[in-house]
C-alpha cells in the first residue's frame, strides 16, 4: 500500500519502472515479479505512445498489494480532469495508486502542474506526486501536492532538491512530502547503447540541458550501470540513502520480458 501520511518514511524503498509503451504481456510478466522480488511500487511512464493508466490496470490485475505509479501523465495532453476521469472509469485501486503528473510544455507549465495537483486533491483519493527537474517545480511539489518525482539527477543533487519541496511544504502547511527518484539502471547486452541514445536525446531538450548544467554532471553520469548483481546494488545503494523511494527505471538492450525480468532480479531489494 502507498501512504503519504505526513511522515518522511525514509525507509529505504525500491520501486520498478518500464515505458508505458511497452505491451501488456510484458507488464502482465513484471509486475507479479516486482511483488514476489519486494519492490514497494510498480512504475510506468506515460507516453504519447504508452498510456500509461491502462497499463496500471494491466498491472493492477497481475498483482495484489504493490504499489502502482505512473510517472508522470503530461497535463498538456491530458488534463487534471480527464485523469481524475480515467483513474475512477478504470477502476483503478486507489489505497495502491501514486498519480505522477508533470507540465510537458514548458510555457505555462507551473501554473497548469499546481490548479491539476489541486484539483486531482479534490477528485482522487491517491497521492500525487510532481515531476521535477528544477527548483520551481520542486518548490512547486512541496507546496501543492503530496511529494515529488525526481528524475535525470545525481544521488548528490537529491538533497538541494528535497530541502526547497520540504521548505515549500511547510510554508504551506502541509505534511512532509515524498521525496521519490527515477533512477535509470542500466544492465545486460545492448543496454549501454540504449541509454547513450536516450542520454543524448534528453541532453537536447532545453529543460533537461539546463538540470544537467545545474548539477555540472552530463546526462550519462546520472545513471546506474553494471553488469552484475553486485555493480547495480552498488549503485544505487547512495540514491537509497537519501531518496524515500528510489524507482529503478529499467534500461535494457532488448524489449523482451527475460531482460527485464533480469534486470529486475539483480537491482531487486536485499
Amino acid at each position: 500500500m502507498v501512504e503519504a501520511d505526513g511522515q518522511r518514511h525514509r525507509a529505504g524503498w525500491r520501486g520498478f519502472g518500464v515505458a508505458g509503451a511497452l505491451p501488456h504481456e510484458i507488464i502482465r510478466a513484471l509486475a507479479p515479479a516486482a511483488e514476489a522480488a519486494g519492490y514497494h511500487t510498480f512504475w510506468v511512464n506515460d507516453t504519447p505512445h504508452g498510456d500509461g493508466l491502462a497499463a496500471l490496470r494491466v498491472a493492477a490485475d497481475a498483482t495484489a498489494e504493490i504499489g502502482l505509479g505512473v510517472g508522470v501523465i503530461p497535463l498538456d495532453r491530458q488534463p487534471a480532469d480527464e485523469v481524475a476521469r480515467r483513474v475512477a472509469e478504470l477502476k483503478l485501486p486507489q489505497e495502491r495508486l501514486l498519480l505522477g503528473i508533470g507540465s510537458g510544455n514548458p510555457q505555462g507549465g507551473l501554473d497548469r502542474v499546481r490548479e491539476g495537483a489541486l484539483l486531482l486533491e479534490e477528485r482522487v483519493q491517491a497521492p500525487v506526486v510532481i515531476g521535477a527537474l528544477g527548483p520551481r517545480m520542486c518548490a512547486l511539489a512541496g507546496a501543492a501536492a503530496d511529494g515529488v518525482l525526481l528524475n535525470w539527477l545525481t544521488a548528490g543533487y537529491v538533497a538541494p532538491s528535497a530541502a526547497i519541496t520540504d521548505e515549500a511544504a511547510r510554508e504551506a502547511g502541509r505534511p512532509r512530502p515524498l521525496i521519490l527518484g527515477y533512477v535509470r539502471t542500466v544492465h545486460g547486452p545492448g543496454a549501454r547503447e540504449v541509454f547513450a541514445e536516450e542520454a543524448g536525446r534528453y541532453a537536447g531538450y532545453p529543460a533537461y540541458a539546463a538540470n544537467f548544467a545545474r548539477m555540472g554532471t552530463p546526462a550519462e553520469e546520472t545513471a546506474v550501470v553494471g553488469d552484475s548483481r553486485e555493480e547495480i546494488q552498488a549503485g544505487l545503494a547512495p540514491f537509497g540513502a537519501v531518496l524515500d523511494e528510489t524507482v529503478v527505471r529499467a534500461i535494457v538492450g532488448e524489449e523482451t520480458a527475460a531482460a527485464y525480468l533480469a534486470l529486475l532480479e539483480a537491482a531487486a531489494p536485499a
